[in-house]
């Protein structure tokens, strides 16, 4: 079982863990640089992106199998278009689900607030 990676971070130790004991997935995939670049600057003044994401679904369609997982996470129309991609191709469409934990600090007459973000599953689309 695979997962390709449609997000702009690294995976955490966490989240390889889980991937790992929850979904049995054996390899995560990260994009190739110049697919990586186009996942990362989805251009806000085009209308649709069903063209713009070809290079994306083609990679995926030819390195991935039936009930492979892809997390997606990123430009919400990217995000849609993919989500769609994922289900009409059998793949499964995946996002990762945090606890935010807020540390506050006075700091003379500031409050400074630190906000720091724990893995807690992968959830389904």
């Amino acid at each position: 079982m695979k997962m390709f990676l449609l997000f702009s971070h690294s995976l955490t130790d966490e989240q390889i863990k889980d991937g790992i004991e929850n979904l049995k997935v054996t390899k995560f995939i990260s994009l190739p640089e110049n697919r990586q670049k186009i996942w990362s600057n989805i251009p806000p003044e085009l209308e649709t992106l069903k063209s713009y994401l070809n290079e994306i679904k083609n990679f995926i369609r030819l390195n991935g199998n039936s009930g492979d997982y892809i997390l997606i996470q990123g430009d919400f129309g990217a995000v849609c278009e993919m989500v769609e991609f994922s289900k009409q191709n059998s793949f499964v469409p995946i996002y990762a689900t945090t606890k935010r934990e807020v540390i506050e600090k006075k700091d003379g007459d500031k409050v400074v607030k630190k906000s720091i973000f724990k893995h807690i599953k992968f959830r389904r689309y």
